[in-house]
């Protein structure tokens, strides 16, 4: 029988075989139903069991994973969010009944409320849902995933992707879902092909699969030529692979020789004991919310300073971009970010926040020009809308940088440079010379132009890096900065995707940053470009 081949959407990049294993949504009901009282304290054990495990698996993961399971977590610790479903089981509804539609209720309102944020957390919702109910049904411990299966279903869970071990290989294969989810964010940083939606899968009847997360493509009981293909480009991207790896190692430069700097983005100095620093030009952007999201609490200031040091002392003389702390839109920090926004996507998130909060923003601006005495430190404020934020933020550095004099505290005062996100910095960036350099986040870049959010699965097409209008907001970005004598990068995700390398060079552009594993391949694809970026 001919393989059957189902086409979606590139979620991680990628090659896989293996046998399917299908994701059973979980319903709880294969319980005895007791008194209301009985109910109660079943509900109430479920969701302790559930917190714990979620605990338990947030011990073995890091960074952006262990973030996603402490929001996670922080739910299951609302009472509000329980609250119908002890109310339904007051009135006569059995515990795993009332929860699901108490869950399912939440869960709707946070997909269909036309809200980034909430859209992007729906599937935090669904994961404690099932967590729950797992547990009410008597289900211990984890799905136990076999070693390099496909994991193949309507969605995936954050917590079930981390609780799997992937150094067996195995991919995943979805029906629905969206390449900007939490799940694919995981997926891509820890090299797991992953392929969304698919459309309608097969209940049941095949049982061995390929993925190509490159492709968007499900290859279903493969056949031999199915299987020949793939060990070819099997082989293809390990010969692929071990180019990118020589590459990583050699200057960046474009055809005809013109040096292009290729550095690296970082979510937290654990990463860097796995790198090598001669592979790149130097830190393009430091992510320092992984030092707001510890159970702790707000770092304070030593705190801070050791982690910005660790940097340094890995990076030596090359630079090193630090941005202040990106909270708010779906980066949610308890004690910090504010609750109950309209729309945080478009509200009081990175510098905003940061001035609206100055007594916090003082305690990261003096760490980080205590660490600037060790290093080639430069700072970046996020979200900046107009000029006056980055005087109000040189402000309070030059502030912190006097207290530290009069203390006898050694320090240095770095570079105050600002991402470029908002269209209107884009537009007319010659208004912001006070920077002293420019960094463009494509990410947020693409997703205000075209008004549609990037971590929605139904408008997730039209976020679109390839559109013309942010190429062109690029251009004028480089433009400014020659003009002005300020240096330009971007450390979006479409510096490390090929397919958009041509339209940066051929914007003049000649500084990306990139997730680290992305570093040889970017190289290749910039030494095949013509500084007009013709290939």
């Amino acid at each position: 029988m001919p393989a059957i081949e189902l086409t979606g959407r590139p979620a991680s990049p990628g090659l896989a075989i293996g046998a399917l294993y299908p994701l059973a949504e979980r319903t709880g009901l294969s319980r005895s139903a007791g008194t209301p009282a009985e109910e109660s304290a079943a509900l109430t054990t479920a969701i302790a069991t559930a917190s714990a495990a979620l605990i338990a698996i947030m011990a073995g993961a890091e960074g952006e994973g262990a973030d996603i399971l402490e929001f996670q977590v922080a739910m299951l610790a609302d009472d509000e969010l329980a609250a119908p479903a002890f109310a339904a089981i007051v009135a006569g509804i059995e515990a795993a009944s009332a929860w699901r539609a108490t869950l399912d209720e939440a869960i709707a309102g946070y997909r269909d409320g036309g809200d980034a944020y909430f859209a992007a957390r729906a599937s935090d919702l669904e994961d404690i849902r099932d967590r729950v109910l797992a547990a009410l049904a008597g289900e211990a411990g984890e799905s136990s995933v076999p070693p390099g299966a496909i994991l193949i279903g309507r969605d995936v869970t954050p917590s079930l992707f981390l609780s799997v071990d992937w150094k067996a290989g195995g991919a995943i294969a979805l029906s629905e879902g969206s390449p900007s989810s939490h799940v694919a964010m995981l997926a891509r940083a820890r090299g797991v092909p992953m392929v969304v939606g698919l459309g309608s899968l097969p209940a049941s009847g095949p049982v061995e699969a390929i993925v190509d997360g490159d492709g968007g493509r499900l290859i279903l009981d493969p056949d031999a030529g199915a299987k020949s293909a793939f060990a070819r480009d099997t082989a293809g991207a390990a010969d692929r692979a071990a180019a990118e790896a020589e590459a990583a190692l050699l200057p960046a430069a474009l055809a005809d020789g013109s040096p292009v700097r290729v550095l690296i983005n970082v979510a937290e100095p654990e990463e860097l004991g796995a790198i090598d620093p001669s592979i790149c030009d130097g830190i393009g952007l430091v992510r320092t919310e992984f030092l707001f999201h510890r159970p702790a609490g707000l770092p304070d200031e030593e705190t801070q300073y050791r982690a910005y040091l660790r940097m340094l002392e890995w990076a030596g003389e090359r630079p090193v971009t630090i941005r202040t702390v990106d909270a708010g839109g779906d980066k949610p920090v308890p004690g910090l970010t504010i609750d109950g926004e309209s729309n945080p996507f478009l509200g009081t998130r990175g510098v905003r926040l940061s001035l609206a909060k100055p007594e916090i923003f003082r305690v990261q601006l003096r760490a980080l020009a205590r660490a600037a005495v060790h290093g080639n430190l430069k700072v970046m404020l996020p979200m900046v809308t107009v000029p006056g934020e980055i005087d109000e933020a040189a402000r309070l550095l030059d502030a912190a940088v006097a207290e530290l004099a009069a203390a006898g505290v050694p320090h240095a005062r770095p570079p105050l440079g600002i991402m470029v996100e908002v269209p209107a910095v884009a537009v007319v960036p010659e208004l912001y010379a006070a920077a002293a350099f420019f960094s463009i986040g494509s990410n947020d870049l693409t997703q205000y132009a075209a008004a549609a959010a990037r971590d929605i699965a139904a408008v997730a097409p039209l976020c679109d890096a390839g559109h013309p209008a942010v190429a062109a907001l690029i251009a004028n970005v480089v433009r400014a900065g020659e003009a002005l004598g300020r240096e330009v990068s971007l450390c979006g995700d479409m510096g490390g995707d090929r397919r958009h390398l041509p339209a940066l060079v051929g914007a003049g552009l000649r500084s990306v940053s990139v997730a680290p594993r992305l570093v040889g391949r970017v190289k290749r694809a910039l030494a095949a470009l013509a500084p007009d970026g013709a290939a």
